[in-house]
């Protein structure tokens, strides 16, 4: 018999818009919970329009808010209470883990919705995305930057929207927001529940930063330089074994 783990990619914390309205049967089923974070507003019959599509909603007619795109559109707020109830009906029908998207890296966060799930299904682990799409540095910056501010301590030295800049970086805020960021997934293990992590596309970013700088320099006063200090010199010193090109696979694309 085959085995495996199903892991359940919920709906994102920061999805505003779906596709579809849910089928539902009775009030309070499935599909009437997830109406529900529609954002809807009571019509009476003959204020519809052309096209509209209207909903009997708890013996209320309800005309959900339809973009030009054909989309429908949540009220603001709900994303939440979207994932607890995603991740609790998977985890009862099937799912071994879970794995939620959130719009940025807060173990605060991801903590408030597992502990919301584990109130129903006390066992339940997520898989968590360390994705490239956060902005780590700036992310934990500012986390940083608030959590000073409530605890009193002086913050005038900086400005919460431009953190991201090279002059904060040898900063007493950023070493702590570099500290947060190193020990992020023990952390959020302890702290969120997290199982597993993972992070998507390392190789797409790092390929594509060093085809840059290598660029940069092959194409600059450097030369071939650029390569055999940039690349071919820290391969054979780190015993990378692709460094013996004729044992692997050759790409098919040279830099002229």
């Amino acid at each position: 018999m085959a085995e495996g783990v199903i892991v359940a990619r919920t709906d994102s914390l920061g999805a505003g818009l779906t596709k579809q309205i849910a089928v539902t049967h009775t009030p309070g089923d499935l599909g009437d919970q997830y109406n529900s974070f529609l954002d809807m507003e009571e019509l009476d019959i003959a204020d519809m329009n052309h096209g509209d599509v209207i909903i009997k909603y708890h013996d209320q007619l309800m005309r959900p808010r339809r973009l030009p795109s054909n989309l429908y559109q949540f009220r603001k707020g709900t994303g939440e209470d979207r994932c607890v109830l995603d991740s609790i009906t998977s985890l009862q029908h099937g799912a071994d883990l879970l794995w939620i998207e959130t719009e940025k890296p807060h173990i605060g966060q991801i903590a408030g919705m597992v502990n919301r799930i584990r109130e129903v299904i006390p066992n339940a682990k997520l898989v968590y995305n360390n994705s490239p799409s956060f902005n780590w540095t700036l992310n934990f910056r500012q986390q940083i930057f608030d959590a000073w501010s409530a605890a009193g301590k002086d913050v005038s030295a900086y400005k919460r929207d431009a953190l991201m800049s090279v002059d904060y970086d040898e900063t007493e805020l950023a070493a702590e927001a570099d500290e947060k960021i190193r020990t992020f997934q023990s952390d959020s293990a302890r702290e969120a529940g997290i199982f597993h992590h993972l992070i998507t596309l390392p190789t797409y970013h790092t390929a594509a930063l060093s085809t840059d700088n290598l660029a940069k320099e092959y194409f600059g006063e450097q030369g071939m330089l650029g390569y055999v200090k940039g690349v071919q010199r820290k391969e054979i010193r780190q015993g990378i074994a692709c460094v013996k090109r004729r044992t692997w696979p050759a790409p098919a694309w040279v830099m002229t």
